[in-house]
């Protein structure tokens, strides 16, 4: 059984989530090339921010663009460099998360960072790609805490492998269905039939709505929920998802594909609210376009996906998203931040009774090629 001081992923609890089976890490970064960097911004009594980034390939991103596309299933929120990456199909930064007030800080920093790069010494012009969620119940969003050296230190510790999830980076004053939010991963990997692909998503979660957990009813057993009396008045927040796939996609599969993550979003229990932005980014490391606006180039030996073999990826980003909420959720610890405001961890021996009760629990030894430390409590790295 889980105890408070041990915060692990759905699957050490015995939540598999769908049909299709993880890569093995069970992450974005079993995308190859793709890597993840936070930096947590902490500092007693009041400050409980930071800032994710997700970069697609460890080259130069803007004379490298990887195609790319977004998708909003409600817009009350912020994402930056959108409409260029509607408009031309690619991504030429890293993706950023951060909190509200944050994301002009964050542009500021990850468009330095492209014009100091070997090779771009002529660029005039950067989109940077940057999200957000509203993290101002936990932590002193008015302070602007996050700075351009917390973003180079984001990037610094940007790496493949396991990803540190919960009370991290992005996540770390977040709140999820009245509990504590935070960074989630997960991912799924297509049988060799169906091309082997895989799909890989990184979240954050600051939303509310009815918590349902494989189809069991979470929230609602555990008395929190939105318009229930506990939450009512903590209505709001927000989700940025982050799909990446090494399967040949164009810019408008792509955008298809991050449609379909706003589903996995619904089968956790979100109803995307009035004061929700709920943004997601896709992109693929298959096929990396040429500078601007010229359509994307295969690589020798690939060639874009048709539409007819498209639906397996969408069941993909369907179940990692999904996965990758409960993971935001399971590893995120206990905060007290601003004004003592307080956002418990949600009670993962409760969690496994109620899932137990409701026949969606199905218990496995941990997966294969995932060290123990990554099921452990903390805030995780790069914390100041």
């Amino acid at each position: 059984m889980a105890t408070e001081t041990t915060r692990c992923r759905a699957r050490d609890l015995g939540i598999q989530v769908g049909i299709l089976p993880p890569a093995q890490l069970n992450a974005i970064t079993d995308v190859p090339g793709v890597r993840v960097g936070h930096h947590t911004v902490w500092k007693d009594p009041d400050i409980r921010t930071g800032v994710t980034v997700i970069v697609p390939h460890p080259g130069n991103l803007f004379r490298e663009k990887v195609p790319g596309a977004v998708y909003c299933g409600n817009a009350f929120g912020k994402l930056a460099g959108s409409t260029q990456v509607e408009e031309l199909g690619v991504i030429e930064t890293p993706v950023a998360l951060t909190n509200t007030l944050s994301v002009g800080d964050v542009v500021s920093a990850l468009v330095r960072y492209t014009l100091e790069m070997p090779g771009n010494e002529a660029v005039l012009s950067v989109n940077a790609l940057v999200g957000e969620t509203n993290d101002g119940y936990l932590n002193d969003i008015r302070g602007q805490h996050v700075t351009g050296a917390h973003v180079m230190a984001a990037m610094e510790a940007a790496a493949s492998g396991p990803v540190p999830e919960g009370t991290v980076g992005a996540g770390t004053g977040t709140s999820c269905f009245g509990f504590k939010g935070g960074i989630g991963t997960a991912s799924r990997q297509l049988p060799g039939d169906l091309g082997g692909y895989t799909v890989g998503v990184l979240i954050q979660t600051n939303y509310g709505g009815i918590l349902t957990i494989n189809g069991a009813p979470v929230g609602r057993e555990l008395g929190q929920f939105s318009l229930s009396a506990h939450v009512a008045a903590q209505a709001g927040g927000s989700c940025m998802i982050v799909v990446a796939t090494d399967a040949p996609l164009e810019a408008r599969n792509l955008r298809r594909l991050a449609k379909r993550a706003l589903f996995g979003l619904a089968r956790t229990g979100s109803y995307m609210e009035n004061g929700s932005g709920d943004y997601a980014i896709a992109f693929s490391t298959a096929n990396q376009p040429p500078p601007r606006s010229r359509p994307p180039t295969p690589r020798p030996g690939n060639s874009l996906m048709p539409d007819a073999r498209t639906g397996p990826l969408f069941l993909a980003a369907v179940e990692a998203t999904e996965e990758a909420v409960y993971n935001s959720m399971f590893r995120a610890s206990t905060v007290v931040g601003r004004d003592g405001h307080r956002r418990e961890a949600i009670d993962l021996d409760r969690v496994q009774a109620i899932c137990s009760r409701y026949g969606v629990l199905h218990l496995q030894e941990r997966l294969p090629g995932i060290p123990a430390e990554i099921c452990s409590s903390g805030h995780g790295s790069g914390a100041q």
